[in-house]
Parts: C-alpha cells; sequence; structure tokens
C-alpha cells in the first residue's frame, strides 16, 4: 500500500486520477474474468457431478489421476507459458483449465449433498469478498506475508499428496485447517499484490502486459476461491448417505 501512495504521488493529479479510474477498470476485469471461470467450474462440475455414468467413467478408472493432477500441470504450464500467449490465447486457457478444475471437482456432488455444497459455497464467498475487500483497501503493506504464504503452500501441497496414499485422518483434518488459514491469507495478499503490480505498470502503458496481468491476478484468485471451498467443504459440508 505504501508503494500504491509512493507511485501515485509521482504523477501529476490528472494522471493520478487516470490510474485511479483505470486501476477501478482493471480490477472489474478481474473479478469479471474470475466470475466467468468460476462459472465454468460450476457448469462442468455439476454436469458431471450429477451423472452416475460419466461419474463412474472418470473415476472408476486410472483416468481419475490425470483428471487429479491435471490441473496441477496445467496452472504450472501457464505460468511458464503466459509471456508466448496472446491476451486472447492466455483468457482461452484459463478458461479451459477451470473447466479441467470442474472436472476434477465433480466427485463432491456424490460425496455431499447439494444443499451442504451451495451453504459452503455462499460461506466462502462472504470471507472471500471481506478478505479481498481488506486487501484491496488496507494501508498495511502485506508482501512481507508472500514468502512465508508460498512456503506454506507448498508444504500443503505436498502433504496433500502424501495423504492420497496415507489416507488418515488426523492429517486430513490438520491439512484442511492450515488450507483454509493459508488461502484466507493469499486471497487478502494477491489482491494488494494485483493492485501494486497494476499501478507500477500503468505508469508506462503497457496495454499488453496489463491484459495478461488481469489474467494472471483472476487465475490467482480464482485459486484462492476454489482451494478455500474445498477446504471449508471438509468441515461444513454433509455427506451423502
Amino acid at each position: 500500500m505504501a508503494q500504491f501512495d509512493t507511485i501515485r504521488s509521482g504523477v501529476g493529479t490528472a494522471q493520478a486520477a487516470r490510474i485511479d479510474e483505470g486501476l477501478r477498470a482493471h480490477m472489474n476485469k478481474v473479478y469479471g474474468l474470475m466470475s466467468v471461470a468460476m462459472v465454468v467450474t460450476a457448469g462442468v462440475a455439476w454436469a458431471v457431478g450429477t451423472n452416475e455414468a460419466m461419474l463412474s467413467v472418470v473415476f472408476g478408472s486410472p483416468l481419475k489421476w490425470v483428471v487429479m493432477f491435471a490441473p496441477l500441470v496445467m496452472v504450472f504450464a501457464f505460468g511458464a507459458l503466459i509471456n508466448r500467449l496472446s491476451v486472447a490465447a492466455a483468457q482461452l486457457f484459463f478458461y479451459v483449465y477451470a473447466a479441467a478444475v470442474g472436472l476434477s471437482l465433480s466427485f463432491i456432488f456424490a460425496v455431499y449433498t447439494g444443499t451442504s455444497i451451495a451453504q459452503t459455497f455462499l460461506v466462502t464467498a462472504i470471507a472471500f469478498a471481506g478478505l479481498s475487500l481488506y486487501g484491496y483497501t488496507t494501508k498495511k503493506d502485506l508482501s512481507g506475508m508472500g514468502t512465508f504464504l508460498i512456503m506454506g503452500l507448498i508444504g500443503l501441497i505436498v502433504a496433500s499428496i502424501v495423504n492420497i496414499f496415507l489416507a488418515s485422518s488426523a492429517l486430513a483434518f490438520a491439512i484442511s485447517v492450515i488450507g483454509v488459514l493459508i488461502f484466507a491469507g493469499l486471497t487478502a495478499y494477491d489482491t494488494q499484490n494485483i493492485k501494486n503490480t497494476y499501478i507500477e505498470h500503468a505508469v508506462h502503458g503497457d496495454q499488453e502486459w496489463l491484459g495478461k496481468a488481469a489474467i494472471m491476478g483472476a487465475l490467482n484468485l480464482y485459486m484462492d476461491f476454489i482451494n478455500m471451498f474445498m477446504f471449508l467443504l471438509q468441515f461444513l459440508g454433509n455427506r451423502e448417505e
């Protein structure tokens, strides 16, 4: 936040006003892209998750390992390819990734009741909105949280993969608690980072880069939301009998 104020103070009043207006448009684009991706994910998850035949094909064979790990591979590939892609191609990749995530999460409709899924989604949406608003408006510099949160995230991914084979309920509970806390922190951190990144590049008018930055920002917030939802579902979800 201090960085934001410093950059704004270094330009004229008219330019500062243009930056503020551009920032609002940029954040609207980020949230818009994220919202479309959420709709894609929800649509694919519901379509597959409520179809027993499709669920059997996807999760009743070795194909389930491809479905489970494909989103992780895709997100790393996206980060490596983003500079070579056009804005349109990057946006399409994002939506394909969202569809892959929806496929990997479709099993929740067979495990949890539809009501508890909807309730957990609502709780997640409220928490996400509050945390993102905090990240956008706070005067506190959250950049120091970044390294700590990323290290925690890496540890969380490793523990989650290990627990696929161990199937430990105690470890699963610990992963869920830590996961909610990590992605709550990342939501606020990523929102502030998106804001500061825009300000840094808006001064130079790098529109192509800013277009890709909006997609990457939407991707980060999308992943924060999805992961927070899944971890909260461990606590709030009622299982099908």
